[in-house]
Formats: C-alpha cells, sequence, structure tokens
C-alpha cells in the first residue's frame, strides 16, 4: 500500500510528531503550565500536541507531491469529497443522537464516532490518492505512539489526558479502557481527522505550487 516515496516524506513528520508527544508526556508529568500541556480527558485544546501539525504537514505534502508531478485529477472534485468526507461525521452522530439511540459518553457513542469517521475516510481518500496515501501513513506514524504511551500511562494511572476516560465514561479494566479510549479513536477517528484536515491544506498548498510552476 505504501512505497518508498510514501515513508521518505514521512519519516521527518513522524519524528517530529513523536518528539512533541514526549513532551507533551513529559510536561503533563512535571505539571506544567495547564495552558500548555492540559491534563483534561482528550487533550483541552493543549497548545503542545500533535493535533496542531497536521496543518503543516498537510500543506508540505500537498506541496511536494504536487512539484514532483502528482496532481488530483481535479481539484475541485478532491475538496468536494474532503468536505463530504468531513461532513458525514457531524451529521451521521447528530441523527444518531437525536434518535436517542445511544447515551452521551457511553463507549457505543463512541462507536457511532467511530464507524462515521471510518466511512468519512472512504469517501475523501479517493479525491487525491496520492495525497490521502501519505496522510494515512503520517496519522498511522504519529498516532501508534500515542496508543502505546497510553497504554503505559493508564497502567500506570499517572493522571495525564493520555490515561483519563471522558466524562460518562463506564468504568473498566485496563485493558478494557486502553481499547475503547486509546486504540479504538487513535486508529479510526484521529486517523480520519488527520486524512480530511491534512487534504484540505495539501490540496490549498497545491493549487498554489500549480500556480508558481
Amino acid at each position: 500500500m505504501f512505497d518508498r516515496k510514501d515513508w521518505n516524506l514521512v519519516v521527518l513528520p513522524a519524528a517530529v510528531s513523536l518528539a512533541v508527544t514526549l513532551l507533551r508526556l513529559v510536561g503533563e508529568l512535571l505539571n506544567w503550565s495547564p495552558a500548555l500541556f492540559s491534563k483534561a480527558a482528550g487533550g483541552g485544546g493543549s497548545i503542545v500536541g500533535i493535533t496542531w501539525l497536521i496543518v503543516p504537514f498537510g500543506a508540505w505534502f500537498g506541496w511536494t507531491l504536487a512539484r514532483g508531478g502528482s496532481r488530483p485529477a481535479s481539484t475541485a472534485r478532491a475538496v468536494a469529497l474532503v468536505i463530504a468526507g468531513i461532513a458525514v461525521v457531524p451529521i451521521g452522530a447528530t441523527i444518531v443522537d437525536r434518535l436517542g439511540l445511544v447515551a452521551a459518553g457511553s463507549p457505543m457513542q463512541l462507536a457511532v464516532f467511530v464507524i462515521f469517521s471510518l466511512i468519512g475516510v472512504v469517501i475523501a481518500r479517493s479525491g487525491w490518492p496520492d495525497l490521502s496515501r501519505v496522510l494515512i501513513l503520517y496519522a498511522l506514524a504519529a498516532r501508534i505512539p500515542v496508543v502505546l504511551v497510553m497504554l503505559v500511562a493508564m497502567l500506570g494511572n499517572w493522571g495525564t489526558h493520555y490515561d483519563v476516560a471522558p466524562p460518562g465514561f463506564p468504568e473498566m479494566g485496563v485493558i478494557g479502557k486502553w481499547l475503547w479510549i486509546g486504540v479504538l479513536p487513535q486508529m479510526t477517528i484521529w486517523i480520519w481527522f488527520t486524512l480530511v484536515i491534512g487534504s484540505l491544506f495539501g490540496l490549498a498548498a497545491a493549487a498554489i505550487a500549480k500556480k508558481r510552476s
């Protein structure tokens, strides 16, 4: 699925993301500024975190691919598919919520987001397959270390955002908790988020590269 060019593009961003993940963990363990290193469930919009890296890396991937001769068949179609891939998650989750099918904060609510995220990935990735492939590889390289850090943090009960459950989440064993709030969202929802946001900025960068060439 991934070729050598994909790995060459991703290796540096993956290393930067790993460094930021470890810095974030150290900052939380040492009780550094909550604004920079929030311990709240989900990260609390902490300034130090790998989520923000999706924007510059997505743009860089798009720019590099475009300069190398890879471009979407239709930029307008690619953008439309990405927007559709974004929209399907909140729309689908809202419909399920309005129907009262799942309880807020429950594992089933998380499962709903997982399912619609996977649908969003399928929709968005076809717009520019080369960029989508690189973004998915980067997402895996960035998120797998987070999954491992979460397991260690949960086993140690460190009190960081890596091991705290969201409000309303039921009590369960460490492995069950890790699978539900660690492995599942990191390997689905965050892959989707990386793909769709990275694609938007990658497509914008590619358009700029095309005009300059």
